[in-house]
């Protein structure tokens, strides 16, 4: 299936941001120059247009042009002791927020209860989707499952507010997070929530929490995009004294 020509513009546009062929404060061409390398109607281009400034890639200024925005990734650093999200990203002095997407009792699929230890009575637990995103651009759809009495307990929080913080707020620590990074390319889903092209590749962080006495409370995984988000590994040789 063919993609619309607005979508082909962007995306030949988005390359050459991402390669370097436009640099950051270059002015694009001008939508008449667009309309005649395409050969397409001022509509067209302006939708194009319109796809590059939802990605945060330009910015548009009446009377002036369209400028290649300055592309800044940001770096979650997994390391012991553990950082929270949200915290990293106000130590590096970005502005970081969610926009809750779904969250409901659903049941419990199988891979589910084998990482939070359900017993067979406990076949329900909450399902929240959320965005995150960076200086209100969507960097990440998190898809966390949460153990149904917290869910239930603090539903109202947890759709304000990042998970593992929300929590420990509420007495609940989060004493420690296995984790695992994998890659995924987007689907209809999260490439209409990201605002990438569909099939391109996706960062996934897969994790499990931890609460006290060994308790799995929550897991789930988080898809980034990689040209805004990724993440830092700090790694400690064991003493042999």
């Amino acid at each position: 299936m063919q993609l619309p020509l607005h979508l082909i513009i962007s995306e030949q546009l988005r390359e050459k941001i991402t390669n370097g062929e436009l640099q950051p404060g270059e002015q694009l061409p001008s939508e008449h120059q667009l309309m005649s390398v395409f050969e397409v109607s001022r509509i067209t281009v302006r939708r194009a247009i319109a796809n590059l400034v939802n990605q945060g890639l330009v910015s548009s200024h009446r009377g002036k042009g369209v400028f290649v925005k300055e592309q800044r990734k940001v770096t979650y650093t997994l390391s012991s002791p553990m950082v929270f999200f949200e915290e990293d990203m106000l130590r590096q002095g970005v502005n970081s927020s969610i926009q809750n997407l779904v969250f409901e009792a659903v049941d419990a699929p199988v891979e589910v209860r084998q990482k939070l230890q359900l017993l067979p009575h406990q076949t329900t637990v909450y399902l929240q989707k959320k965005l995150l995103l960076i200086n209100d651009i969507p960097v990440a759809v998190d898809i966390t499952y949460i153990l149904k009495d917290l869910g239930e307990k603090y539903a109202d929080d947890l759709q304000r507010q990042m998970t593992f913080p929300t929590l420990e707020q509420h007495g609940v620590p989060v004493e420690r997070v296995d984790a695992i990074l994998e890659c995924t390319r987007a689907n209809y889903e999260t490439s209409e929530y990201l605002d990438v092209p569909l099939g391109d590749p996706l960062l996934v962080y897969c994790h499990t929490a931890y609460s006290s006495g060994n308790r799995p409370i929550v897991c789930g995984e988080a898809l980034s995009r990689g040209d805004r988000l990724c993440y830092s590994i700090e790694l400690f040789k064991q003493s042999t004294i």
